[in-house]
């Protein structure tokens, strides 16, 4: 453990309560960690990266297939606060990735399934037909199928992090703006607008305002403006849980995902590709418009027409990415006290049960048994940067 304040504030400050600050507080509380989380908003606000009613989970991984012992632990953990709580936090519907000649996603996500020994598919166009009637692919396009796919529920998963937290001794402090992250002797003081907080250590998971505290990153990162879509689909039977996948097809002009109406809210669909660059995380709006809901049905009629029907509703959120579209969980160079933990790149959440377990090792112990090396702030060296907006 680390040297704990010498005035007994509290032993750890996880700033930022959204997907990975709530594990985090989970998994330090857990531990008899004295520790407190501070959100700038509510918790389980809809102005960052964590909100919602599902994110994708999937073994395979195109992105690199180092990422699988991770998410392989994130399950673990997953279905770990399912048996603490009782709830339903992780849907298992099958994957299916689907992509033009010469893509990565399908290509990527063979090879981790094939170094790793995961259960896949390949399936051709027509197998794809017969089996989610919802998806017609054109006849040149390869397709996977990973059957431990599915979603995790963002909201519930958070809220549910955060209240085993606080039975366990945890503080939370909602509405309560961190203005600056002092280094000390001692400590580290966390300065809030009405007093100061001595701390051990301080995890930093604020997302896309993580350059406010961590002015370093700020050459590295660049906010993208999201739009996801839900749809009254014309044939409702196809797109409910049993009927379809969750799924992810690399087209020729988008890159878009989707999920089945499990919930009554619509069947689900949005582009993993951008619609703007967003200057900071407070310029960003609820202002989704004719433009964001032609893209998403330019594809659905491409791809799932049977999808593209009444337009239910449509819902912004932010990507922080980095250069390399990895993620950063780190300490500080100059300060080990300090561990970074959030621009997830866009495809972030579904680790957040077991970067909430990283983050508390570094946090108390200052190193983790956990591979992050490919997370590292200092992996960029001298690299060039995001250019400005």
């Amino acid at each position: 453990m680390r040297n704990k304040t010498s005035d007994g504030n509290y032993d750890v400050a996880v700033i930022g309560l959204g997907a990975m600050g709530s594990a985090a507080l989970f998994h330090l509380a857990r531990r008899g960690v004295k520790a407190v989380g501070i959100e700038q908003f509510q918790p389980g606000h809809d102005r960052g990266s964590s909100h919602g009613e599902s994110r994708a989970i999937r073994l395979g991984y195109f992105e690199h297939p180092s990422y699988v012992p991770l998410v392989r632990r994130a399950y673990e953990n997953w279905r770990e606060l399912e048996q603490l709580t009782g709830e339903t936090v992780l849907t298992v519907t099958g994957i299916l990735e689907a992509g033009k000649p010469g893509g990565i996603l399908v290509s990527g996500s063979l090879e981790a399934c094939r170094l790793h020994g995961l259960d896949h598919e390949l399936l051709d166009p027509a197998e794809v037909a017969r089996r989610f009637p919802a998806i017609r692919l054109p006849n040149d396009y390869s397709a996977m199928f990973q059957p431990q796919g599915g979603f995790v529920r963002p909201d519930l998963a958070n809220a549910l992090h955060l209240g085993l937290a606080t039975k366990a001794g945890a503080t939370i402090l909602a509405d309560t703006k961190v203005l600056a992250i002092e280094p000390r002797g001692a400590g580290v003081r966390v300065v809030l607008a009405d007093r100061a907080i001595e701390v051990g250590s301080v995890v930093v998971a604020t997302g896309p305002w993580i350059t406010e505290l961590v002015p370093e990153l700020r050459p590295r990162l660049f906010l993208n403006r999201m739009v996801l879509t839900w749809y009254e689909p014309k044939r409702p039977e196809l797109f409910g849980l049993g009927a379809l996948p969750v799924f992810a097809i690399e087209g020729e002009d988008d890159f878009a995902y989707g999920f089945p109406d499990f919930a009554g809210l619509g069947f689900k669909c949005a582009s993993h590709f951008g619609s703007g660059r967003l200057a900071t995380a407070d310029d960003a709006r609820q202002d989704a418009g004719p433009a964001d809901e032609a893209r998403t049905r330019r594809f659905l009629e491409r791809y799932l027409p049977d999808g593209a029907g009444r337009l239910k509703a449509m819902k912004t959120c932010i990507y922080t990415m980095t250069p390399d579209e990895d993620f950063v969980i780190d300490t500080l160079p100059d300060d080990p006290r300090i561990v970074v933990a959030s621009p997830c790149s866009g495809h972030g959440f579904k680790f957040a049960s077991v970067v909430g377990e990283v983050v508390a090792d570094l946090a108390t112990t200052g190193e983790t048994t956990r591979d992050i090396g490919r997370f590292r702030m200092g992996r960029w060296g001298s690299a060039t940067a995001y250019p400005p907006p």
